[in-house]
C-alpha cells in the first residue's frame, strides 16, 4: 500500500472523489456498503468517473436493483432463484395482513443498512409493530452526530440522506445461514467461495466460524444474478439453507468485498488472485499457508479476530483453519485490542455514561437451526476491555 487518503467526516463524498482523481485507479474496490452507494452517486453526478465506476462495479443500469433488497429479490424471482416471500411494509396494516397470510414470524429489513444492523426477526405482531415504527422513523440528527463523533463513522452525515427509510418484510426460513463471495467480470463469474455459518456475530451478523461447502443451487443463483446484473468486481450473496430440505433461499446481496476473498481454494486460488489475473495484474504478495495447498470443501475456518476473542475453550479453534496473520505479529496484537474508535476519549466517555450490552456470538446446530444452548459469553481480554460490542463497527469505511 503506497498511499492512503483519510475520509472527511463532514464531506465524505468529496473526499472519495478527490482520492479517485489523485490515484487514477484501474479499478475501485469497495469494502463497505456505504462506499458502494457513494460510488453510485458519483456515477450519477460526475460524468468523468462513469466509465471507471461501471468497470469496477458493473452496468449502471442495474444500480437501482443493487441498492434495494426488495427489487433484488424481484429480479431473483424472475430468474427462478428460490427466495423467501417478501413485501414492502409502510404501516401496521401491512403487518397485520402479513401475519394473516404468512405465519407467526417475520424478518424486518431496513434498506441502507448492512452487517446485520437494520435486520430484526419478530415472532409476534406486537413485536413487529414496535420494530416497524422504529425502522420507519427518519434518522435523528442526534444519532448521526453520535455515529460521527463517538463511532468515528465518516459516512454518518452522508447517510442522513435516508429521510424516508424503506422497510421490507421477509418470510422467516428456519435453517443455517450460508454465504457466497464471487469475483465477476462483465457478467461472468470468475470464481466463488461458498460457506455455511457455524457461529455468527449475533443471530443476524457476520459469520465468525464457517465451513466450506459446494452447493449447486447457490452456484447457479450466483451465475444467473451476475449475468443479469452485468456485475464486475467482488460481490457477496447471503442465503439460508432450509433445515428440512437443505434448499438454498437467497435473502440479500452485498455488492462489495466480504471476508472470503483472500482464502485460497484448492483448484481455484483466491478470488483476489482471479480478478488480478483477469486484469493482467500480478501483485507481489507473500503466500500464506493456504496458497500452496488450498482449502477444500468440508474444512472449518475461524476468522480473526472475532473468533479468537471469545471463550478460549471454543472447540473449532483447534479443529479447522485459523485465518490468522501469523507472519505479522504486531498486527495480530493490534487487532486483538479494542476497536480503534473505542480507544478514543469521546467513545470512552459515552460508554461510561451508557455502557454497552455485549453481543454474544450465536451458534447454529448441525441441522441448521439456532442452537440456543450454545451461547458464547463475552470474556475480559488481556487488555481489560470487553471484546464484543452491541453493533457492527461502522468506522472501517474504505475503498
Amino acid at each position: 500500500m503506497r498511499r492512503y487518503h483519510l475520509y472527511s467526516r463532514v464531506n465524505s463524498l468529496r473526499t472519495l472523489q478527490k482520492a479517485i482523481a489523485a490515484t487514477c485507479p484501474k479499478l475501485v474496490i469497495p469494502c463497505d456498503d456505504g462506499v458502494v452507494w457513494q460510488l453510485h452517486q458519483l456515477h450519477h453526478e460526475r460524468p468523468e468517473l462513469r466509465t471507471l465506476i461501471a468497470r469496477s462495479l458493473g452496468a449502471a443500469a442495474h444500480f437501482g436493483v443493487v441498492d434495494s433488497r426488495e427489487r433484488l429479490l424481484e429480479v431473483a424471482q424472475e430468474l427462478r432463484i428460490r427466495v423467501p416471500r417478501t413485501s414492502r411494509a409502510e404501516s401496521a396494516d401491512d403487518l397485520r395482513a402479513w401475519f394473516e397470510r404468512i405465519g407467526d414470524a417475520v424478518v424486518l429489513k431496513q434498506d441502507g443498512t448492512w452487517g446485520g444492523n437494520g435486520v430484526h426477526v419478530a415472532r409476534s405482531l406486537t413485536e413487529a409493530a414496535q420494530v416497524l415504527t422504529r425502522m420507519l422513523r427518519p434518522m435523528p440528527w442526534t444519532f448521526a452526530c453520535k455515529r460521527m463523533v463517538v463511532d468515528r463513522d465518516p459516512l454518518a452525515l452522508w447517510n442522513k440522506r435516508h429521510e424516508n427509510p424503506t422497510v421490507t418484510l421477509q418470510e422467516f426460513i428456519p435453517g443455517r445461514p450460508a454465504n457466497l463471495m464471487m469475483a465477476c467480470w462483465k457478467g461472468q463469474v470468475l470464481g466463488a467461495v461458498m460457506v455455511e455459518v457455524l457461529w455468527s456475530q449475533g443471530a443476524t451478523g457476520a459469520g465468525m466460524v464457517v465451513r466450506l461447502i459446494n452447493h449447486c443451487e447457490i452456484a447457479r443463483a450466483a451465475c444467473k444474478l451476475a449475468k443479469r446484473l452485468e456485475l464486475s468486481g467482488f460481490h457477496g450473496l447471503d442465503f439460508v439453507l432450509e433445515a428440512d430440505s437443505g434448499a438454498a433461499y437467497l435473502i440479500e446481496m452485498n455488492p462489495r468485498c466480504t471476508q472470503l476473498g483472500h482464502l485460497s481454494i484448492s483448484g481455484q486460488g483466491s478470488l483476489a488472485g482471479l480478478l488480478c489475473r483477469e486484469l493482467g495484474v500480478h501483485p507481489a504478495t507473500t503466500p500464506s499457508s493456504t496458497e500452496t495447498v488450498g482449502l477444500t470443501a468440508g474444512e472449518t475456518i475461524a476468522f480473526f479476530p472475532k473468533a479468537f476473542s471469545g471463550n478460549p475453550t471454543f472447540g473449532y479453534l483447534g479443529e479447522g483453519y485459523q485465518d490468522l496473520p501469523r507472519e505479522q505479529p504486531a498486527l495480530v496484537q493490534e487487532l486483538l485490542k479494542e476497536e480503534w474508535p473505542d480507544r478514543q476519549w469521546p467513545a470512552r466517555l459515552y460508554h461510561w455514561i451508557r455502557p454497552r450490552t455485549p453481543l454474544a456470538p450465536t451458534a447454529f446446530d448441525e441441522v441448521g437451526t439456532l442452537d440456543k444452548s450454545k451461547v458464547w459469553h463475552t470474556r475480559v481480554a488481556r487488555n481489560g476491555h470487553r471484546e464484543n460490542s452491541d453493533e457492527a463497527n461502522p468506522s472501517t469505511h474504505r475503498a
